[in-house]
């Protein structure tokens, strides 16, 4: 099997934002580093920086305008970009509160609130309770596609590290055995099972497509990518070769 890894997205916040990079480093203890190391907390979720399911904080499943959120790390913070904003430049770790107010209408007002937001423990936020990689495959994003009869961005799926040249759904076969990508190794644990997330457009924040409806009804499932541990460290750029 060979690829190229084409695209690789970090999350600074979980659930808001999203921003390409041209290489990452990969950790045992940290997956990829930098991703999901501030989490929003709802109003009704434990006021812990321990690991918690997703339906705790802030995220696109529950509040479909925040898919139009841009995040970029800086060397002071994170900057958020949407539409019907003005760019929010702050640091999480000495001006907490402020992603909470700069959201304001972005989160249903039938939801539960922001309430605090928190420092990720050393795996990050990740949607599962260990330090997870996620990898997807962009023949299956065009069959996808093509499916869906639109164009489905890759933001969507919130996936870390995109490959190019496998067949579509080849990344199946990936669960079978260790990977190498860069100077990092990679060990398959899971697909991962998809939520109503993918259903918001990164363009315009609002849902146009149920893709669990178009999983089910190509290929009668609701996966779409394969978690993975990083069982030895290592950085990964755009261009590496899939071993």
């Amino acid at each position: 099997m060979t690829g190229t890894l084409a695209h690789i997205w970090r999350h600074p916040i979980k659930g808001i934002g999203c921003e390409a990079c041209a290489q990452v480093d990969l950790t045992p203890e940290g997956a990829v580093v930098g991703d999901r190391a501030w989490a929003l907390l709802n109003a009704e979720a434990e006021d812990t920086d321990n690991w918690q399911p997703r339906r705790n904080f802030l995220q696109v499943a529950s509040g479909p305008a925040l898919a139009a959120v841009g995040a970029v790390g800086t060397k002071t913070g994170v900057l958020l970009t949407h539409p019907t904003r003005d760019p929010l430049d702050f640091d999480p770790s000495t001006n907490p509160s402020a992603v909470g107010a700069w959201i304001g209408d972005l989160w249903p007002g039938d939801r539960p609130g922001p309430a605090r937001l928190v420092e990720a423990p050393a795996q990050g936020m990740t949607d599962v309770p260990f330090a997870s990689v996620s990898i997807g495959n962009l023949a299956s994003l065009r069959a996808l596609s093509q499916k869906a009869g639109m164009q489905v961005d890759m933001r969507r799926f919130r996936i870390n590290l995109w490959l190019d040249g496998l067949a579509p759904w080849e990344e199946i076969d990936l669960l079978a055995s260790d990977i190498t990508l860069g100077s990092a190794t990679l060990s398959p644990v899971e697909p991962i099972e998809r939520c109503r997330a993918p259903d918001a457009n990164p363009q315009t924040g609002t849902r146009d497509i149920s893709m669990l409806r178009v999983l089910e009804d190509g290929w009668d499932t609701r996966n779409f990518g394969i978690y993975f541990k990083v069982k030895s460290g290592g950085t990964v750029a755009t261009g590496d070769s899939l071993s």
